[in-house]
């Protein structure tokens, strides 16, 4: 069968093999890549392995690495969608991958430079790209795909889980630079697994049609003109450029506060696993959730999902905001930054967050793969990472750190969410008048 001709709709209620395959190979890419950013600030800071830069210069080159690493993803869906089909574009991006990690594991401030250059364009070839071709895999209007980016989203967080760990352990055992080799290994892994099982997701190049018994949702968002689907679009995605902002500080600034001012005997690289950690707990029950209110019709648009994810992302920073204060008090007088409390806050406060992402995140994806037009599917996809891009260099917001005292910077991030997620709730009807059925 050639990859143009249509293919069959999987049942409503199983999914489709491919989703598996993506799923593990994602689940390798992101050990990699999570790998890399547990390391990465607390190495440029090492004055050994590293580079002895300050907490302040670390952050400035973090923050321009997470936005070209995620704008990247524009040109990626571009060439897939127009030239190179989405399956092999991802593979050539595993290929930098692979490359970009490699090089990490030599100790020149030049290679580093290089490295992030391949890890960049990697990204860019590979994260939309394996999205896409997740969406592509169900019917427009399939109730199972929301649930179907959940799935694919607790694969993310399996690589995302396992990364800071193995990581503390080889960073203790042999150093910074075989560590970023075992980043590379993983990848190599992710690619195998996408090559030898690249049948079951072939037919993902080209998006499923969609059933009469599905078509319903499908055809309703159909009559909306493609321009206006587009803009509804690109208004969520500067929406959660704050989200992105807030919960990428947990590769700076919140490993900073785990090493320097929570009450534990391991560094600030393993808090890099309490997020995956939520997300492995909260998924599936999140999924059983959806189905039990999707079967009594009350299932939240995806928007209305979302707006929630902003206001929990709110409430976790809030959590942070009276941990500094608590810590803050019991040094008056003295440092305000030599403190150290429970690494509970920062539990709970990963677990609060985690539900928010969950609520807005793999929700994020789910809604590009449905509101999208087909023929601009992957570069909206690649708009989806450039938003996220733009928060990621807003997380330069972290040069405050040493500056404003640290409650004073959560509660700045916290009220920042809860203005975005009112934002968002007013707009709440318009959007679902322009994405109607999701």
């Amino acid at each position: 069968m050639s990859s143009m001709e249509p293919i069959q709709p999987q049942q409503p209620d199983k999914h489709p093999k491919g989703l598996y395959v993506l799923f593990a190979s994602e689940a390798w890419e992101r050990f990699s890549f999570y790998s890399m950013l547990a390391l990465f600030t607390l190495y440029l800071r090492d004055p050994a392995e590293g580079f002895g830069w300050t907490e302040a210069e670390a952050i400035r080159l973090y923050s321009w690495y997470l936005t070209f690493v995620y704008a990247s993803p524009l040109v990626g869906g571009f060439l897939a969608d127009r030239h190179l089909g989405y399956l092999r574009t991802t593979l050539i991006g595993g290929v930098f991958f692979v490359a970009g990690h490699l090089l990490l594991s030599f100790r020149s401030l030049d290679i580093v430079y290089a490295a992030l250059t391949c890890l960049v364009i990697g990204n860019g070839l590979f994260k939309p790209n394996i999205s896409t071709m997740v969406g592509n895999l169900y019917p427009d209007g399939s109730a199972l795909k929301d649930r179907a980016f959940v799935i694919f989203y607790f694969g993310i967080n399996v690589g995302a889980f396992v990364a800071p760990v193995v990581m503390e352990i080889v960073k203790q055992q042999v150093g910074y630079h075989p560590a970023f080799a075992v980043a590379a290994f993983g990848m190599v892994i992710s690619v195998l697994t996408l090559y030898l099982f690249r049948r079951s997701v072939r037919q993902a190049d080209t998006p499923v049609q969609s059933s009469h018994y599905e078509s319903a949702g499908a055809s309703q968002l159909d009559r909306v003109p493609d321009s206006r689907r587009v803009i509804a679009l690109l208004v969520v995605f500067a929406i959660v450029i704050v989200f992105w902002m807030a919960f990428h500080q947990n590769g700076s600034t919140l490993t900073y506060w785990a090493d320097d001012n929570t009450d534990w005997n391991v560094s600030g690289t393993i808090a890099n696993a309490i997020n995956p950690a939520w997300i492995l707990i909260l998924s599936f029950p999140l999924v059983a959730l959806w189905g039990w209110l999707g079967k009594r019709g009350i299932e939240p648009s995806t928007p209305a999902k979302m707006t929630a994810g902003m206001l929990l992302t709110g409430l976790s920073f809030f959590v942070l905001y009276w941990a500094a204060r608590v810590g803050e008090a019991s040094v008056a007088g003295a440092d305000i930054y030599d403190y150290r409390v429970s690494p509970a806050w920062l539990i709970c406060s990963y677990g609060i967050v985690t539900l928010g992402e969950l609520l807005l995140s793999p929700m994020g994806l789910s809604l590009v793969s449905k509101v999208a037009p087909r023929r601009l599917r992957g570069m909206m996809m690649g708009g989806w990472f450039v938003a996220t891009a733009i928060g990621n260099k807003l997380t330069a917001i972290g040069v405050n750190w040493t500056r404003w005292p640290h409650s004073t910077f959560f509660a700045v991030l916290g009220v920042m969410c809860v203005l975005v997620a009112g934002l968002l709730a007013v707009l709440l009807k318009p959007l679902k008048r322009a994405m109607p059925g999701v």
